[in-house]
């Protein structure tokens, strides 16, 4: 993760978070349920199943998502 990122302070963050993603067409956002959270300083990758949402960490720990890249991890960190 840190290879494929240039980013030698990524890390794994607890799913005990709340974790949303941007509802297309609506003001309301939908909730995730993810299995792994990967913080880039204040972006994240979320797993829902098996498809990476890209999101930025609140101020309080939680995740909104703004779209999926898709389920090959690696692309999606290309995508950061």
């Amino acid at each position: 993760m840190r290879a494929v990122s240039g980013d030698p302070s990524a890390a794994p963050l607890s799913c005990d978070r709340l974790v949303v993603v941007e509802a297309t067409g609506q003001d309301d956002y939908e909730p995730l349920q993810p299995d792994v959270i990967l913080a880039f300083h204040e972006l994240c990758l979320v797993r829902d199943g098996g498809e990476w949402f890209m999101g930025q960490l609140d101020g309080d720990g939680s995740v909104i998502c703004w779209a999926s890249y898709g389920s090959d991890l690696a692309e999606a960190i290309r995508g950061l």
